[in-house]
Order: structure tokens, then sequence, then C-alpha cells
């Protein structure tokens, strides 16, 4: 008996050998390149553009991975929220020394942009951060700025490419708009774009930057259809304070837009971006506006909170939570326009959206969204001018993916 069942054990793991698994084992670009032994950067002295969350699928920072592979690291940069990831939104962030010899220099303190000087001390720029799959997360602007300084000091330039975390979210969102371009919306892509950051890096070599010698370390075994949460081999780590998991990804772009009204997105609380209110918001009444809305694949839910930070710092709260019940039915913008309606129609005085219209605008890319809530265009009218300008991108851009 015993035998038996040793010999249908075997046979079992052979069959089970033998079937591939779908889409292979997944390695993103910092493993991709640490399995080569960093052979392409041999020789070369080099500056990695990162911060904490730039980890290999063992958890070892991929400055660390460089140094163990025996890599020339002359420095580091890093975007938004410092290397710490523990700078809040918006606020400078300075230099660090990590060992007391590899030094962080910013680019989100006196200066965006790699200087010139950094670079002419290098052969080669690294850039390996995780982004969220919005137009107006910085990490992609950081990007276009390092691409275009290592255009112009003629310093090839190497993207590690990491998933888009909310991948199959549709593109969504309005264009950015000439003469509205800003930090937080520096990338000519819909608002939720479904692009992965290389191949954004790509893109913007097509449009802007000819003249870049750029290198994509493609990752192996993506699956776009999947969430980052799905994803086999793939573990998400928080790339910034207040988008701690993927499901926090997903909400964002519904939620973000609150950032510029008078309307706390969450802050300071255990589940920024997931909820969001105001001392003046009449809970029962607002979620009884919003589920009149239908909107597809969310909850909500009324709440309280008190920020330790943010908006309405120490002071009580009323709002909504959201639950997304269905990713494959949620629409982030969809969404998003609606809530900016009912809180417009309920609170036209409080909200802010006329005195902060230059924020804004440029979270947009575009006064129209914000001219259309004010006006209370129907959400159905807001979303297809949105969709006429994704189509438009869609139509202009057909090989834009690098990954079936």
């Amino acid at each position: 008996m015993n035998r038996l069942r040793i010999f249908v054990l075997l046979l079992a793991c052979l069959v089970l050998s033998a079937i591939p698994l779908q889409g292979g084992v997944f390695r993103s670009g910092i493993d991709v390149l640490d399995a080569s032994g960093c052979r392409e950067l041999k020789g070369k002295r080099v500056a990695l553009i990162t911060n904490a969350a730039g980890v290999t699928a063992r958890g070892e920072s991929n400055y660390a991975m460089l140094l163990r592979h025996g890599i020339s690291l002359a420095f580091l940069m890093a975007p938004e929220h410092g290397f710490a990831v523990n700078v809040e939104a918006g606020k400078k962030a300075g230099g660090a020394v990590i060992g007391d010899t590899l030094r962080v220099f910013s680019l989100y303190g006196a200066s965006k942009k790699p200087s010139a000087a950094l670079l002419k001390t290098v052969d080669l720029v690294v850039f390996d951060l995780q982004d969220v799959g919005a137009r107006c997360y910085t990490y992609i602007s950081t990007m276009k700025l390092a691409m275009e300084a290592c255009m112009e000091a003629g310093v090839p330039f190497m993207v590690l490419d990491r998933p888009n975390p909310v991948a199959p979210l549709p593109p969504s969102g309005f264009m950015l708009e000439k003469g509205y371009e800003s930090f937080v919306g520096a990338v000519a892509v819909p608002f939720v774009h479904a692009m992965t950051v290389g191949e954004i890096a790509l893109l913007l070599k097509k449009n802007s930057f000819q003249g870049l010698d750029l290198q994509v370390v493609k990752m192996e075994g993506y699956r776009r259809e999947l969430f980052g949460d799905e994803l086999p081999g793939f573990a998400f780590v928080s790339p910034s304070p207040n988008i701690r998991n993927i499901e926090t990804a997903v909400v964002y772009p519904a939620t973000v837009m609150l950032e510029a009204t008078a309307v706390s997105e969450g802050r300071g609380t255990d589940a920024p971006f997931l909820q969001f209110g105001a001392p003046f918001i009449d809970s029962a009444r607002l979620l009884e506006e919003v589920k009149a809305c239908r909107l597809p694949g969310v909850e909500f839910f009324s709440v309280s909170f008190i920020p330790k930070s943010g908006k309405f710092r120490n002071e009580h709260c009323f709002g909504l939570k959201l639950r997304v019940s269905d990713r494959k039915r949620f629409l982030p913008f969809t969404t998003s326009a609606a809530l900016l309606l009912v809180l417009q129609k309920l609170y036209p005085t409080s909200l802010g959206l006329k005195s902060g219209g230059v924020f804004f605008d440029r979270l947009a890319g575009t006064p129209r969204f914000r001219e259309m809530i004010l006006e209370q265009v129907p959400v159905e009218v807001i979303v297809e001018a949105s969709r006429k300008d994704v189509r438009e991108f869609l139509r202009t851009h057909p090989s834009r993916f690098i990954y079936p």
C-alpha cells in the first residue's frame, strides 16, 4: 500500500512538473538584471534613481544588489517622499548618506532635475521606481526630467521595469493639455494610463527624447491582465507614505482629485484615499446622493475620522469610505467625477473648486474637468468627453505596450 501511495505521488509530481506555468516565472527588471550578474553595468560608473521600495524579489535593496555584483555605484537620487519614503506629499526632501559612503541626492528639493555637473561624473543612470498607474503620481515626472537631463548630458539611461499594479484598470480620464503641464502632470498619457514605467520611457523617447540612449530591462513573465496582488512572484512594497497596498492604489485615481478641494482625502488617518470627509459634511445625506449614482464595482459607507496630519488636523471629519467590490467593473474616473459632482451640488461654497482651481487643473491636466463639475454637467457627458481624449491617444499610439 505504501509503495502504491509513493508511486501515485511520484506520478502526480511528474505530471505537474510537465505542465508549464502560465506566463512563466515572473521577474521584474531588477531581478532580470540580478540574474545576468549585472553584466550590462560592468566597468561603468553608475547612478541609481530609486527609494527604499526598490528591492529585489528576495527583499534585497537594489543598490545592495549592485554592490554585491561589484558595480561601481557613484551615488543615488531619490524622488518625492525621499529615499526612506517617509516625507509627506509636496514637502521638499533632503539628501542622505547610506552606510557613511553612499550619497543620496534629492530630486524633490531645490531642483527636480539631475544636474549636469552630477551627470558628468557617471557613465550611466539607472531608474528603478515603483509607479502606481496614475499620471499625477510624480515618479514618471521624475523619470521624464531625468531622461531629459541625460539626453542633454549625453549619458545613457536604463529603466528597470516594474509592474503597473493597477494595469487591468482601463485607460481613462482627460489627456494632458498644452499649457497645463506641471510636476503632477508631465507625461502626455491618460490620467489612468495602464502602462509600465518602461513603456512610458519608450513612449517619451519616441515623442520627445529621440537623441537619448535608452535601454529598458524588460520584465519576464509579466501579465498585464493581473493586478499587482494577483501576479505570482510579485510583492508590492509601498512606494510612498499613503499608498500602502494595492487596494489603495486601485482607489487612488478616484479620490486623489480631492487633494485640490477643501475635503480631506484621508491623509493622516489609517485609510488614506480610501475615505474622505470634512467637518461640514453630512455623511447620511452624502451617502444617499452617492448611492443614487449607482457606481459600478464600489460600495460606500458613512465614516467619521480625525486626521493626525494634513487637512483638518485634530478636527472631527464626516464623510464616506470606499470599498471596491468588483475590480473588473470599478471605474475610477467615473467614480471621481460622480463624487465631485455630488460634493459640488451639496457644498458649492465649501468645496473650494473655484478658489483651488489652479492645482485642480494641474492634477486633471485640463480646466475642462473642473469647469464641468462647477456647471453640474451630467457624469455621462464628462466621461464621454474624457473617453474621446483616450480614444485619440490609443489611436495614435497603437504600439505603446511591450508586453502582451
